[in-house]
């Protein structure tokens, strides 16, 4: 009995095991889709949720991207997280939206719970029109396009590189050949002819000043250089370093040989003065105040007397100093503008290197030059829709709208837009068509041969210039999940009267009546527009041809 009431408890253990098995399991399955409101207005917000409670050390993954059928995602909110009892309720919210009116289903989200898939419901909405009483609202017409400065963050740096070294070179103009320089005593005095330049030193010296405060040596070492300079400058080019014994033999020697007209009595004076300040110099001898000002007056005398005796200039002496004058002046302003070359040159040379480093000196040249293709990728993009059903793209500028068409296959019933870029300088040519077949077809499933149309299309590269296509097919599948046909490759087009080797890229997408298309070709060597050749591509996207 004992052992048969173990095999009843044994088996009962075993299907509560089990059942807690089935029971998580079944939890795990319970995914849970709601929308806030099953009608909404266009552009408002939906609230889309998902809802589902797993154990704690599950791995969950909710849908991500556009993956919400004719609705846009403009907002994924963070999971909400409640945990209770080992377990973990998860609520995950999205913001919804669709700006044409009508009735919308939005398909079963897949979610993925460890290694398991699981799929919510699909959710039908409603977007309703929002009605306008134009009685009561007037309506305008559509306002014109308004040119908006464009700017880029280089050239905004380049601007005010350019502002201080324009800056820097009015302060090298002002200071080195406007601006009147403030002299110093010394500088003013230096200026001064080597006459007036004595006089002026004579007038400073006050002999009282230097009496009463026993300066007396300084007052004769000064009386005598006044006197030394002006001889020095006029007379004989050594007497600054020469002896007193030495200047006085110098000056008899001139007087003999008749080159100067000294008279005896200016040299005596000159000799006694200058014997005297010998002997308050070097055997501290001390003049009365009266003999010091009889001193100053002499060497004042005696300096009117020796410029009186020098002879007087020939006139090509004269010449020659005014050509002399000229050449020192001619010199000195080549040394300015030498200077101010150099300093304008460090800067423009320091203000490239800058950029260059900072920015690549290929992008600092381009920029400079102002390449095509660079200022169509530094340009204020446009998102905009073209043709109807639309094809929405982005581009460096509005394309302009033309009236032919390059597909071979043209008739009455056909309604074709065309659209191209309009900026022939950079190296790359882009046409958006939008085609519509006004009568329907015997069978509305079937769609526009794309891959004829490619070939059509490529027969117009032709035309327009291109050679050595080398074509290749691939599907295309847009980022809201429209599928088409790419026809890409190599080959040769002008640009600008210059043959180079291009790339170009026909997308084409069909549905009952409807065809659309996008060409594009660019050179493969220019790396700006290679850029703008993959933003466009990036960002194609097609309206729903189903709704339409």
């Amino acid at each position: 009995m004992l052992e048969t009431k173990r095999k009843w408890t044994d088996i009962n253990s075993l299907w509560v095991m089990l059942g807690l098995i089935l029971f998580t399991i079944d939890g795990h399955s319970q995914v849970k889709t709601s929308v806030d409101s099953t009608a909404i207005k266009i552009g408002e917000e939906l609230i889309y949720n998902i809802e589902l409670e797993v154990d704690s050390s599950s791995v969950v993954v909710f849908p991500k991207g556009q993956s919400f059928g004719a609705l846009e995602l403009i907002e994924d909110y963070k999971t909400d997280t409640l945990v209770k009892d080992f377990k973990v309720k998860l609520l995950k919210k999205y913001g919804l939206t669709q700006f044409d009116s009508g009735i919308y289903t939005i398909p079963a989200q897949k979610v993925l719970i460890g290694e398991k898939v699981f799929y919510s419901d699909s959710v039908s909405v409603e977007i309703n029109a929002v009605m306008i009483d134009t009685a009561k609202q007037n309506l305008y017409g559509i306002k014109p396009i308004i040119a908006v400065e464009k700017q880029s963050s280089f050239w905004n740096a380049f601007k005010w590189i350019f502002g201080m070294l324009l800056a820097a070179g009015i302060a090298i103009w002002y200071f080195f050949f406007y601006a009147k320089k403030t002299l110093s005593d010394a500088e003013q005095l230096a200026k001064l002819p080597p006459y007036e330049q004595a006089k002026l030193a004579l007038n400073k010296l006050n002999e009282k000043t230097s009496y009463e405060n026993e300066t007396i040596k300084v007052f004769y070492s000064e009386l005598t250089l006044v006197l030394r300079k002006y001889l020095n400058a006029k007379v004989y080019d050594q007497s600054l370093e020469s002896t007193t014994e030495e200047l006085l033999e110098k000056l008899y020697s001139l007087k003999r040989a008749e080159e100067f007209v000294f008279k005896d009595e200016t040299l005596k004076n000159i000799e006694t003065t200058l014997k005297r300040a010998d002997l308050v110099k070097f055997a501290k001898s001390k003049p009365q105040f009266e003999i010091m000002r009889m001193d100053k007056q002499i060497i004042a005398q005696e300096i009117d007397q020796v410029r009186a005796g020098l002879p007087k200039p020939s006139e090509i002496e004269l010449q020659q100093t005014l050509e002399y004058q000229k050449g020192l002046r001619k010199r000195k302003k080549q040394q300015q503008f030498k200077w101010a070359g150099i300093t304008l040159f460090t800067l423009f040379l320091l203000t490239f290197l800058c950029f260059g480093f900072y920015f690549g000196f290929n992008t600092l040249k381009d920029t400079v030059l102002r390449h095509p293709s660079k200022l169509l990728l530094e340009n204020n993009w446009v998102s905009s829709e073209y043709g109807a059903p639309g094809i929405r793209i982005e581009s460096p500028k509005v394309l302009l709208r033309d009236f032919g068409d390059s597909t071979a296959v043209k008739g009455s019933d056909l309604d074709i837009k065309k659209f191209y870029l309009g900026e022939h300088s950079a190296a790359l040519r882009l046409i958006v068509k939008s085609t519509k077949l006004n009568k329907q077809r015997n069978n509305e499933n079937d769609a526009v041969d794309v891959l004829k149309i490619a070939k059509n299309e490529l027969l117009f590269l032709g035309q327009m210039g291109a050679s050595n296509i080398l074509p290749k097919n691939e599907e295309f599948t847009t980022p809201n999940g429209q599928k088409g046909l790419k026809t890409y490759g190599n080959a040769n087009f002008i640009f600008k009267d210059k043959l180079s080797n291009a790339e170009f890229v026909i997308l084409g997408f069909s549905a009952k009546i409807f065809l659309q298309q996008l060409i594009l070709i660019w050179d493969a060597e220019d790396p700006y527009a290679t850029q703008i050749s993959e933003r466009i591509l990036s960002s194609v996207e097609l309206n729903d041809q189903t709704q339409n």
